[in-house]
């Protein structure tokens, strides 16, 4: 049972991806985020599909958008009651849920980035105060308001001897350097499962390729490769985000020609994610000693594969190796925001977001 006097927070993540919601019970009672459980929650279909319309211009989409809110406030709740019962804690022990809601928009350039959420139903539904909306106060500052990961990452991942890079492959793919010489850097460096999760669910009705297997049974174009890759967003200089405005499958089908065969450009887009991160890490990141991956690509083996053969120099792991397993790190990362909101405490890094400082991050919803 989780100890009474323990700090604890629930951090909830539901990514790019729109695959479900990641919730994990963290004891930070120590000083180091410590995972009592875990638990995965499935989006249903239907609200999945509505979460995709909802990426683009849509007729009567503020209503449709606050439905989409309130359902979604009813799966968190629900992960988060699953998550507690898992780790034998009551809520009154709980300092608060830590969660970032469902990113629709990412625009930064025109000052803002939405997350559709509903935190004070969820303060309604589980009875725990809730800490929401982390981008907004970082943008209002002039930042990108991503990625906020690398924060967490300098904190728990650094090494003071070996240079690191954290990898987290979501839906869009990010890199925390973590150069002990140096000033910590983080960027999105572009597509990591997004594209290629929307190609195999077209072609094949699959939410994601397991393990690569369909990748594997293709070959990269190279054509192909390169005209993705000739996109003005892998050659901007840090600070920089994406989303689903910059990748998405209209953009791929801008570049197809229409005979190539599906498992093809599946290997393609793999090769993709697997390339431009060697690119960002060899531009930006000189040569690492390590890279860790974090998120759902840390499960692709072929991507991994690709990884370790575009670094050979340094080792290539998952972050399972540095006791913070792989598929929670986000949702860790947004309860120890959490966790530095109700601290006071700043939650961006303002190197990596472009913001003019440090800023304490979130609006805290009382239970």
């Amino acid at each position: 049972m989780a100890p009474a006097a323990a700090q604890l927070v629930v951090g909830l993540m539901s990514g790019t991806s729109l695959d479900g919601v990641d919730a994990v019970l963290v004891d930070f009672s120590t000083g180091y985020p410590y995972p009592l459980a875990t638990f995965g929650l499935s989006f249903p279909a239907s609200l999945r599909q509505q979460g995709l319309v909802l990426q683009a211009a849509s007729a009567d989409e503020i209503h449709a958008a606050a439905l989409f809110a309130n359902d979604l406030a009813h799966l968190y709740a629900k992960a988060v009651i699953e998550v507690l019962a898992k780790g034998r804690a009551e809520k009154s022990q709980i300092s608060a849920i830590g969660c970032h809601g469902q990113t629709i928009r990412h625009r930064p350039t025109d000052g803002y980035s939405v997350q559709l959420n509903n935190p004070a139903l969820l303060a309604e539904l589980t009875g725990i105060r809730v800490v929401a909306d982390f981008r907004s106060r970082d943008i209002a500052a002039g930042g990108q308001g991503a990625p906020l990961v690398p924060a967490f990452h300098a904190t728990f991942f650094a090494d003071p001897t070996r240079h690191r890079v954290i990898l987290n492959i979501g839906g869009i793919a990010n890199i925390t350097d973590l150069n002990p010489e140096k000033a910590v850097r983080g960027f999105d460096c572009g597509p990591g499962n997004l594209l290629m999760d929307a190609w195999i669910e077209r072609y094949r009705g699959q939410r994601y390729d397991d393990a690569g297997a369909w990748a594997s049974q293709g070959r990269s174009i190279p054509e192909l490769l390169d005209g993705l890759l000739a996109d003005s967003f892998f050659n901007k200089s840090p600070p920089k985000s994406c989303g689903r405005e910059e990748f998405n499958l209209a953009w791929l089908e801008r570049h197809l020609g229409g005979s190539e065969r599906s498992e093809d450009v599946q290997a393609t887009l793999l090769e993709l994610t697997a390339q431009s991160v060697k690119d960002a890490v060899e531009q930006w990141c000189d040569k690492p000693d390590d890279v860790f991956v974090c998120g759902g690509g840390a499960h692709n083996s072929v991507l991994m594969a690709r990884l370790q053969h575009h670094l050979p120099d340094s080792r290539v792991a998952s972050t399972d190796f540095l006791g913070q397993p792989a598929d929670w790190v986000e949702a860790t990362a947004f309860a120890w925001l959490a966790w530095r909101t109700l601290n006071n405490e700043p939650g961006n890094l303002a190197q990596v977001t472009g913001a003019r400082g440090p800023r304490i991050l979130g609006a805290i919803y009382p239970a």
